[in-house]
């Protein structure tokens, strides 16, 4: 009867045992075939780039052109270091288009104009025919070739990208002194090209796949002195 009842008890522990052993293999299975779905891809490898955007310029130093001291002596350390291509300011805008390689680096082309706002003097004829002082509105434009580096965070609609490039501004206008007789006789107002290096960095979000928003701002280094300027953009990117 002893052995009768133990018997018994070892094919219930047995049975309870191989049930317990297959309920646990069998959650195993179960947690190994439900994988997370994948993140939604919002930037593309070989992916073409157009951007168009609106840009807020001023210029890179804090002098004002407000004497005619400022124009006549530009040559000195402290007048005359006012800007003398931008101005004082300029609304404008402008677009560029990339190529991106790997979703990562992109080479491309950048074009922008601008409705730049200063003051000029004129003076002529050792300011006996004119002397006075007025508003001046130029448009200043700029082609440039740009290099891009960007970095999609992952499973995130946002990349933050810094890029670098060169070309040429014109359209600026500058003041110079013309002596005779060891006297001021007048000023020109020479309109000018100059040589330009850019770099910036921003921020674009994905509104979808192929339609993101862009901000950054860009410091423009213009050959010759006080021709600086830094450029705020806004505006609308479109992948394809």
């Amino acid at each position: 009867m002893k052995k009768l009842v133990l018997t018994l008890f070892a094919m219930v522990a047995s049975t309870w045992v191989v049930c317990a052993g297959t309920e646990t293999y069998s959650g195993k299975e179960m947690k190994q075939s439900v994988a997370p779905p994948p993140c939604p891809e919002w930037y593309a490898d070989n992916e073409f780039n157009v951007s168009v955007w609106g840009a807020y310029a001023f210029k890179g130093t804090s002098n004002d052109r407000d004497s005619l001291e400022d124009s006549e002596f530009l040559s000195t350390g402290g007048a005359g270091t006012y800007d003398r291509f931008l101005g004082d300011h300029g609304w404008g805008g402008g677009l560029d288009a990339k190529y991106f390689f790997r979703r990562y680096f992109g080479v491309g082309i950048e074009g922008f104009g601008l409705d730049a706002h200063s003051t000029s003097y004129t003076f002529e004829d050792f300011g006996r025919t004119a002397e006075f002082k007025s508003g001046d509105s130029h448009t200043v434009g700029g082609v440039l070739g740009t290099l891009t580096l960007r970095y999609p965070i992952p499973c995130t609609r946002f990349s933050p990208y810094v890029w670098g490039g060169g070309g040429e501004v014109f359209g600026g206008h500058n003041e110079r002194p013309i002596y005779s007789r060891n006297s001021l006789e007048r000023i020109t107002h020479d309109e000018e090209s100059r040589g330009v290096a850019q770099f910036g960095g921003g921020l674009e979000v994905r509104i979808t796949p192929h339609i993101g928003w862009i901000a950054d701002f860009s410091w423009n280094v213009i050959d010759g002195p006080n021709n600086n300027f830094g450029m705020a953009r806004t505006g609308v990117n479109f992948a394809f």
